[in-house]
């Protein structure tokens, strides 16, 4: 990947924004500097580099030469920080002479050398090593780096790589909100980290990006008051970008805006200096209420309804206005975030209104817009849906196009090369809807179709997207689909997962393979058709004796034999009690625990409903005591291990307010993005509710617990009294919790071998495994 000549950008951030615009970018097609320019800005970093990182190319590779060498600090600081303990061992070597995203690994003991084409390709290259090499996994979550010798091995033969596929993207829209709106930058530091060790060259990066939209519309006739009420609290603030809702969770206050600018410049800069490509949002006309009103001559598009919120308006490429808003929006970006290779758009996303709009018209206006502020930049765009349209595409050139295809696994009968007209795609995978905390992936028909895909002869993929709504969880489907864009032959699932088991818990061990090989076959092998995701839990659905799932839009039945996950903890339970000491082992028997007592919810839910329907007293009495205690044990169980805590999630809300009530305003969006979601239009009329659901311990008891209590206590009381059971306002249930500002742990309490024990102990054996 070739970057372009970095630029000194404290010059650039000293001129006035409008000034950038005119001299950096250069105006789109009939725009003129806005007649007010916003006022200064105050506190927010501008030291970040205003050039095109590592990682810049579209259907082909830029022709501009090759530097001779670049700065491997930053990948040895990651690599201080991914493997403190053994660090030293490894000599990194810029190779500038490789072909582009190649690697060479070589060495003898305790003198690892590693080759790389960029920073991030270095620490890929340590990635392969630590997998293929030293049997040593680092996950995410969970590692086995414990394990490792004093010494590290040597490498037989050296052993070079490269990437099959020139893009591999990282982070759907939605990760920050769902995976973290409020995380620290050690937090985003870590994530690029491992990014960066499994192969990924280029990440979304949306923390901060209400800035720009802030300051430059303040010179379109809105005050600072009014854009704070307009810009959703940071939980929501995924789907604004998205253009489905505004106000949410808010206001913002403007020193919460500025200081989630100057984190996002900073991830930008950690990714640049490793090579890797920060991919911004670009500008694609979305606008506050008003705005024809304060522009003349601008047209603006009602976007209708999302979920029961009034979506905000879109602004008619064509307008003259549009050109002037968009040059401006990227002068501000450009102040603190720098310049990249690619940004992401997603215009009429999820049944956005076209009105009177040509639609080809205005994709090639958008288009234009991003090219005179950053010429020959890649646009990014989600493959959902019905999106990106034909008319869209149309308007398009699409060899400066990349589509995200958050579908590849998810249907059959797929041809997109038909679909997209040739447009250049990346193979993605939401295999995680919301943040649920549940296990499994279609894996298997990521191996079945992304060597076929790029064999086709008129294949147009170019890439993998790695794109779960909420990152963080399944540590086996993210190793697996990254390792897709750097092995050469066909993965062989079974072995992989065999090699995974070993590697996880650093030493192979026959009841970890058993364990996982139960897992490769149930979760991790579900197939395409219909879903991507696994079933969620019944624990966390909202009460009714015919739930048959948490969230609306999740599967709402098994798809695997639950079996498979109950003999993967009786397994589990048996590995070597020399292996049990690594994050990645807690990890892994926690939640397999969790999803084993989760599946079992299943199960239980159908024996209570007929006891209450057969009016058998007893029975739902002693059915219903099952299942309080299923909901106590999985409160403890995940209260084991530090990813499944509220507390954590909750006290970083209420770190980005400076008083009481902003720390309230922000804990609110935390813990509604959980639960109501929105309001109760969105809520209920939007089927919103749960949607984000996840076993964490603080919720399981707070929320979901306290719901079934009271819910299998209304009917208690109408067997009783032989009536019909009380009617609940769920809703109202639900957004008393979410105003809530109760404590809850931020550090695992208890022995999880112990909890886990016990759940095996409690749930029905498992059937003898088939074949």
């Amino acid at each position: 990947m070739t970057p372009r000549p970095r630029t000194r950008p404290v010059a650039l951030a000293a001129l006035p924004a409008v000034l950038l615009s005119l001299v950096c970018a250069g105006p789109a097609p009939g725009a003129t500097a806005p007649a007010a320019p916003p006022p200064a800005r105050a506190g927010v970093r501008a030291d970040v580099r205003a050039a095109a990182p590592d990682g810049a190319r579209a259907g082909a590779r830029p022709a501009a030469p090759r530097p001779r060498t670049f700065d491997t600090a930053p990948a040895r600081a990651a690599l201080g920080r991914l493997l403190p303990r053994h660090a030293g061992q490894f000599t990194l070597v810029p190779d500038t002479a490789a072909g582009a995203d190649t690697f060479t690994v070589s060495g003898t003991p305790g003198a690892v050398t590693v080759h790389g084409s960029t920073g991030a390709t270095l620490l890929t290259g340590v990635g392969w090593y630590l997998q293929h090499v030293a049997g040593a996994d680092i996950g995410w979550p969970g590692d086995s780096i414990g394990m490792l010798p004093a010494t590290l091995p040597g490498v037989p033969a050296p052993v070079t790589r490269s990437a099959l596929v020139p893009h591999r993207y990282a982070l759907n829209d939605t990760d920050d909100g769902y995976a973290g709106p409020y995380r620290s930058f050690e937090e985003h530091q870590r994530q690029i980290d491992l990014l960066a060790l499994h192969g990924i060259n280029e990440v979304f990066v949306q923390v901060g990006a209400e800035y720009p939209y802030y300051r430059a519309l303040q010179g379109f006739g809105y005050s600072a008051e009014e854009l704070r009420e307009w810009i959703p609290g940071p939980a929501h603030q995924s789907w604004w970008l998205l253009q489905n809702l505004s106000g949410f969770g808010g206001p913002v206050s403007e020193r919460l805006m500025r200081e989630r600018a100057s984190l996002g410049g900073r991830i930008a800069e950690q990714l640049r200096g490793l090579g890797m490509t920060p991919v911004l949002p670009g500008y694609f006309g979305t606008v506050p209420p008003g705005f024809a009103a304060r522009n003349p001559g601008s047209a603006t598009v009602p976007q209708g309804d999302w979920a029961g919120f009034d979506r905000p308006d879109w602004l008619d490429p064509a307008s003259p206005a549009f050109g002037k808003l968009a040059a401006a929006y990227y002068a501000e970006q450009r102040a603190v975030f720098g310049d990249s290779a690619m940004y992401r758009m997603s215009p009429l996303h999820e049944g956005g209104q076209t009105g009177s709009v040509d639609v080809k018209s205005a994709a090639g206006a958008v288009q234009d817009a991003l090219h005179a502020a950053h010429p020959g930049a890649l646009w990014a765009v989600l493959g959902w849906q019905d999106d990106p349209t034909a008319e869209l595409l149309a308007g398009l050139d699409t060899s400066k196009l990349l589509i995200l295809d958050g579908l590849s696994d998810r249907y059959n009968r797929l041809d997109r090369e038909t679909r997209w007209g040739g447009a250049p795609y990346a193979m993605g995978s939401i295999y995680n809807f919301g943040g649920h905390t549940t296990i499994g992936a279609n894996s298997s028909v990521w191996i079945e179709r992304f060597g076929p895909w790029r064999a086709k002869g008129n294949s147009a993929l170019t890439g993998i997207a790695y794109l779960p709504e909420a990152t963080g969880t399944n540590p086996a489907a993210f190793d697996l689909f990254t390792d897709l864009a750097w092995e050469s032959g066909t993965v062989d699932q079974r072995a992989w997962f065999a090699g995974f088991a070993a590697r996880r818990y650093g030493r192979p061990d026959a009841q970890a393979a058993a364990a996982w090989e139960e897992l490769r076959k149930g979760p991790y092998s579900t197939s395409s058709g219909l879903w991507s995701e696994s079933q969620d839990s019944l624990f966390t659905a909202r009460p009714s004796l015919n739930a048959a799932g948490a969230a609306y839009w999740s599967p709402k039945s098994m798809r695997y034999p639950a079996d498979s996950v109950r003999r993967a903890l009786d397994h589990l339970l048996r590995v070597d009690p020399k292996l049990r000491g690594s994050s990645a082992y807690r990890f892994d028997l926690v939640d397999t625990a969790r999803q084993a007592l989760a599946n079992h919810s299943r199960v239980l839910l159908p024996k209570i409903r007929a006891a209450y329907e057969a009016k058998d007293l007893a029975r739902f009495r002693e059915l219903t005591a099952q299942w309080h205690d299923g909901e106590r044990q999985l409160d403890a169980i995940t209260g084991s291990d530090p990813n499944f805590l509220l507390g954590r999630w909750l006290n970083a809300a209420r770190s980005g307010g400076s008083d009481r009530a902003e720390q309230d305003r922000y804990e609110y969006d935390a813990r509604s993005v959980l639960s109501v979601w929105g309001r109760r239009s969105t809520s209920e009329g939007g089927f919103l509710h749960d949607y984000a659901n996840r076993e964490w311990s603080g919720l399981i008891t707070e929320l979901y617990a306290r719901r079934w209590e009271v819910y299998f206590g209304s009917l208690e009381d109408a067997l009783v009294r032989q009536a019909a059971p009380r009617e609940i306002d769920w809703h109202a249930f639900e957004e008393e919790w979410a105003r809530r500002t109760t404590r809850h742990p931020s550090e695992p309490s208890g022995d999880p071998y112990a909890l886990a024990t016990r759940i095996a102990q409690t749930l029905p054996p498992a059937a003898a495994a088939a074949g």
